[in-house]
């Protein structure tokens, strides 16, 4: 029994480092060939169904905190999280040197995303600030589409930003969102937005979290996207208690990609 339980461990870590090598290797080759960027893809969705199914959440409730399984939980994560930046580069480069109508790809994400905008109000009196956009801010240009909110787009990434504003002028909503890689408390905005969300592969949440406490408006709602235990793989992890400092909500789902914390000031 306990051979069948150590060799179930051995071929969970396997599978940690086999996907961390698929992750990367695809990421060199995509740079080189830009048809690789759908076996990235492809490696990616495999990636978010591994971190939800229950086998796997089994197995990181078992052994997530071993010395060897956490490392590569970590690779992984760090080579993803590369995949999934340069990626977003390619998809706003083919979608702006294209002409590409990316309505129905917001559509379908309209549909995920609209229920959190009702859970967090979200309207067109809304402003949002939102912090790790990224080259192809979907999550943004959705909110901005929907509700016609203004939308302000933070990344420490100016290539980033070059390419999310192409993207946001081919999509017909660069009135309604702007971009910047600015910090957050070097923004007038920042005391004037209405929302606040911190993206799930923002690395430094407690550090921005602080910066956001000294300069928010003290009404504001700040959403922050984190992954702890299987879901750091692709999400970087919020494991402390922020209680003390803020009123907070957490929304979990086990089906969802990331969890959610909503904080307000006490």
């Amino acid at each position: 029994m306990e051979e069948l339980f150590m060799k179930d461990k051995y071929h969970y870590l396997l599978s940690l480092k086999l996907l961390e090598f698929e992750i990367r290797e695809l990421t060199t080759y995509s740079k080189q060939h830009c048809d690789c960027f759908e076996l990235l893809k492809e490696r990616l969705d495999y990636l978010c169904q591994f971190m939800i199914n229950d086998d796997n959440l089994q197995r990181w409730s078992q052994w997530g905190e071993h010395a060897e399984i956490a490392e590569y939980a970590e690779r992984v994560r760090e080579a993803s999280i590369q995949a999934l930046c340069d990626m977003e580069k390619y998809q706003a480069k083919y979608t702006c040197e294209h002409h590409s109508d990316i309505s129905d790809y917001l559509d379908t994400l309209a549909r995920a995303v609209n229920d959190e905008m009702k859970k967090h109000h979200i309207d067109d009196s809304s402003k949002v600030l939102f912090i790790g956009s990224g080259a192809f801010p979907t999550s943004a240009l959705t909110i901005a589409r929907e509700t016609r909110a203004q939308v302000m787009c933070l990344d420490i990434d100016p290539e980033a930003i070059e390419w999310a504003q192409q993207v946001a002028a081919t999509s017909g909503l660069g009135d309604c969102i702007s971009f910047t890689n600015k910090k957050a408390q070097e923004l007038s905005f920042t005391g004037e937005a209405t929302h606040i969300i911190i993206a799930s592969l923002v690395k430094n949440k407690l550090e921005v979290l602080e910066e956001l406490r000294q300069h928010m408006n003290p009404q504001a709602k700040i959403i922050v996207r984190y992954g702890n235990g299987l879901k750091s793989i692709f999400n970087y992890p919020l494991e402390a208690d922020v209680a003390d400092t803020w009123v907070q909500r957490k929304i979990n789902d086990d089906r969802h990609l990331y969890d959610t914390l909503v904080l307000e000031r006490r």
